[in-house]
């Protein structure tokens, strides 16, 4: 829309006297051009109009009050949901995005972005989209996709990485685990098929290399190893059997790789595939005490000044999952002593004598600790 081409028109309704119809005029025009930045603009100009307050924003029209003041946020939200509508008509996510942040309506941005097909070219908005979904929370599940598609695994775990994202954060976890478990699988595939002359059908890593020692030589991988080690501390999270035995089988495929790609931890995953590998069955309610008292074992050879409070917490957090509370109360009493260390990393000695039932161990310890809540908390709990 060029200014010249409507100008003569415009000051033909403006010397008409119509102040309504000039701006009536100048929506339609930003509507037919697809200026929906600038019919924002014209919509609130119509209501300041409407209002009696001067046409352009000033101090005057934002303080506002009263009947007139909830007039014009009702105008402004109303303005903001139909400009961001004609963005996402036109496409555009990105651009439809700040107005509906400004009234606090992200379900239209949700479903928009949750449409997009497979392969869909976002031509320049995908990493506003991308930023949209992921980053800002909107649809996590959906940015992350993206992420894999367009940009790959390297990319996925690292955003993943550096974004607090809490919003279908374990959906979001087993789609990277599924997506590594595929890749090592579609790999393993293509070199058994190259060297054996045929496909093996096998959705298991386990039956894909049993009696096919060849496939785990010297420099033999199927995965970045480095995608798979920062992958795995997020299999702690994962509730799913599903997923948990995907994290199992990739754990099982790590022990198999050479020295070359087995690299140090840290405790009380040293050897993280092992150890992974046992927290990861303990979950699974496979052999539990076995599993679980390779951790007991490494927390009691653990020297704390040393390496600090970590292989506690993951063995309090490992019984908390298992149900066993009174056992990880004595972890917790043995080794960190008076909570010291606990912060928000697992569970504290008081909260494990609440969970475990054990009132009277808590009334102790508050009493200990001069916590008149705790000890309080603990009377009525128990009576």
């Amino acid at each position: 829309m060029m200014l010249h081409s409507i100008l003569p028109e415009l000051d033909r309704i403006l010397a008409s006297g119509n102040r309504n119809a000039s701006l009536d005029f100048l929506i339609e025009q930003f509507k037919t051009s697809k200026r929906f930045e600038l019919l924002f603009e014209a919509l609130l100009m119509k209501t300041r109009l409407a209002l009696g307050v001067p046409l352009v924003q000033t101090d005057a029209s934002a303080n506002l009050s009263g009947v007139a003041r909830d007039a014009y946020d009702q105008a402004m939200i109303d303005a903001a949901r139909q400009v961001g509508e004609l963005f996402l008509a036109e496409g555009k996510i990105d651009r439809a995005w700040p107005y509906f942040r400004a009234v606090g309506d992200v379900a239209p941005i949700t479903a928009a972005i949750d449409a997009i097909p497979a392969n869909a070219d976002l031509g320049d908005q995908l990493d506003s989209v991308i930023a949209i979904a992921f980053q800002d929370g909107v649809h996590p599940v959906k940015g992350l996709e993206l992420i894999l598609e367009r940009h790959g695994m390297c990319r996925a775990i690292t955003s993943f990485g550096m974004y607090p994202v809490q919003n279908n954060r374990a959906e979001c976890i087993k789609m990277l685990v599924r997506g590594i478990h595929d890749e090592v699988r579609r790999r393993m595939t293509y070199a058994i098929e190259s060297q054996e002359g045929y496909k093996p059908e096998a959705a298991s890593l386990l039956d894909l290399w049993t009696g096919r020692d060849w496939l785990f030589g010297d420099y033999d991988y199927y995965v970045d190893t480095s995608h798979l080690t920062s992958l795995l501390p997020y299999s702690l999270e994962v509730t799913d059997d599903e997923t948990l035995q995907l994290c199992r089988e990739l754990c099982e495929y790590g022990k198999r790789l050479s020295s070359n790609f087995q690299y140090k931890g840290q405790p009380p995953f040293q050897n993280s595939f092992e150890a992974y590998g046992h927290y990861i069955q303990a979950l699974r309610g496979v052999d539990v005490d076995e599993h679980a008292a390779y951790f007991e074992k490494i927390v009691a050879a653990t020297d704390f000044e040393e390496v600090g409070p970590a292989p506690a917490h993951v063995l309090i957090n490992l019984l908390v999952r298992l149900g066993r509370y009174e056992r990880a109360l004595e972890v917790s009493l043995a080794y960190l002593s008076n909570d010291q260390f606990s912060g928000s990393a697992c569970p504290s000695a008081l909260q494990l004598c609440y969970l475990s039932g054990n009132f009277a161990r808590l009334k102790d310890l508050a009493r200990e600790r001069g916590d008149l809540l705790s000890y309080t908390a603990a009377s009525l709990s128990a009576a």
